[in-house]
């Protein structure tokens, strides 16, 4: 579905990926993980297209991603989720959910509904008057709008209670359960996380250091000074 090839990305002389290879298929659970600075938004934003200076390929289902033109690619399936809340938080539920669904006449916001209900029950709700992780939710919900084949998340539990991180990842394992959406999350709360991804990627400095089940990545604990 998600191929990189011997990508490359810079800010400027800053060379923050090297040579990042890998494939990501259909109906995965991947999450990547690494300490601050390792490239992980990076690598999200060279995968949208939302990066001017790249090197190397990155194909989506087959189609190039266009440098610098993450508008167009994610017109191909990609949703992006960045990291915080990124919500109108002006406008109400429901007119978020109807701005992000409006390429798709807003037809998947009763799916969107019946995943997070609780946004049924506040779509006339203010989204700035919404909890933490409720307005985490609702910004999932307006991706979920752009009806993506693969979803893309940037630390989406950064700031919210244990609670709350357990049902946002639970959430996330079900949107993949639920319509076969393919899911990759950019976590910090690596514990956490490899409890709902079947394969973890490991960045350091820019560079994969592992990349392999999530299981062998909870049972070795070697594998922990990887961070």
């Amino acid at each position: 579905m998600l191929q990189v090839e011997n990508l490359n990305a810079y800010y400027g002389k800053l060379h923050v990926l090297h040579d990042l290879s890998f494939t990501i298929g259909e109906g995965e659970r991947v999450a990547v993980f690494g300490h601050n600075g390792a490239g992980k938004t990076t690598l999200l934003r060279a995968c949208v297209g939302d990066l001017a200076s790249v090197s190397g390929a990155i194909r989506y289902r087959g189609t190039p991603i266009v440098t610098n033109e993450a508008h167009v690619n994610v017109g191909l399936g990609l949703g992006l989720v960045q990291q915080g809340a990124n919500v109108f938080r002006e406008l109400s539920v429901r007119e978020n959910l109807l701005i992000a669904g409006l390429r798709n006449q807003g037809r998947a916001q009763e799916e969107v509904f019946g995943l997070f209900p609780l946004l049924k029950e506040r779509r006339e709700q203010i989204a700035g008057s919404l909890s933490g992780g409720q307005q985490q939710m609702l910004a999932i919900g307006m991706a979920l709008m752009t009806q993506p084949s693969i979803l893309l998340l940037d630390e989406p539990t950064t700031g919210l209670a244990p609670v709350i991180v357990r049902d946002v990842l639970h959430s996330v394992s079900e949107i993949n359960r639920n319509r076969g959406t393919t899911i990759v999350v950019v976590e910090q709360n690596v514990q956490a996380t490899l409890e709902h991804v079947d394969r973890a990627i490991v960045l350091k400095s820019g560079r994969i250091v592992y990349d392999g089940p999530s299981s062998t990545l909870l049972e070795q604990e070697s594998l922990w000074e990887l961070f």
